[in-house]
């Protein structure tokens, strides 16, 4: 079985390319999840109703998000009514929402979806590790057979931490949250897959993407202003994991970065199929 997580999607730019290209890929790739990050959905900081109801619409099965989950207010609401929408398990009890969703695929197996954030340079909420013993605990519970965690983080220490503490209980722990796509991927020895950083799936003509003039005056200046996504260089960055529901382990990681005319490629040759 096979699953795709794509890296956190950045305003309209990244939401348009997903729309466009997501069920194409999937096909291509013989996908049989999608999973993906959307907290900076809603123009670079926060996820709406309509953006949720939009990237659900593209084909994704599961949204995670992280630090930015509350920016749009009316996500305090809806996330109570949208269970696939999760939030990090580390915050106190008493949040909107959940950290963890069963997801089934199309051909029946129970995949379990765990979302928890890191405390070093982020929020200090409750501590992300024994958060996800619990939610890991409670989805394997309710018949998971394969669980992947994202770990919103902003140190590859604490996300490369996380990957060893959970090797052996879950099919994969990827990182997100610094937009930029490392290449460490690799399955440790207990047959977890990881990945410090899948990237983000925006436009990268800008400064993690954001409009760059913008985010270069602050840094100039000191002085605050308003940041809007970027628009040109549109990809798409995820990972796909194979993964073996008998056992619960992974048995292949492969990064995934895609431009805007490699998924169209991708789309124009699964429409030239469909039209013989």
């Amino acid at each position: 079985m096979k699953l795709l997580f794509i890296g956190d999607i950045v305003g309209r730019p990244g939401r348009d390319l997903v729309r466009r290209h997501l069920k194409a890929l999937t096909a291509a790739s013989a996908v049989d999840l999608v999973i993906a990050n959307g907290e900076n959905a809603a123009g670079g900081a926060g996820i709406t109703r309509d953006n949720a109801k939009e990237i659900f619409g593209a084909g994704v099965d599961v949204i995670t998000t992280g630090n930015h989950v509350w920016d749009k207010r009316e996500a305090l609401e809806f996330i109570v009514t949208e269970p696939r929408l999760i939030r990090p398990a580390n915050y106190p009890e008493g949040t909107p929402g959940l950290g963890s969703y069963v997801a089934v695929t199309r051909t029946g197996v129970r995949v379990g979806v765990v979302n928890v954030m890191g405390r070093v340079f982020l929020n200090l909420i409750d501590e992300p590790f024994r958060a996800a013993d619990r939610e890991i605990a409670r989805v394997k519970a309710d018949g998971a057979q394969v669980v992947f965690v994202d770990v919103h983080a902003e140190t590859t220490s604490e996300k490369v931490a996380l990957g060893w503490y959970l090797d052996g209980q879950v099919a994969a722990v990827v990182g997100t949250h610094t937009h930029v796509q490392t290449a460490d991927e690799r399955i440790l020895p207990g047959g977890t897959a990881c990945l410090t950083d899948v990237g983000m799936t925006g436009p990268h003509d800008g400064v993690i993407g954001m409009d760059k003039a913008a985010v270069i005056a602050r840094f100039v200046t000191g002085l605050p202003g308003r940041f809007e996504p970027a628009t040109g260089d549109v990809r798409l960055h995820g990972v796909t994991i194979t993964t073996d529901p008998a056992t619960g382990r992974a048995t292949a990681i492969e990064r995934v970065a895609l431009t805007e005319q490699q998924l169209q490629a991708i789309t124009d040759r699964a429409t030239a199929v469909s039209a013989r």
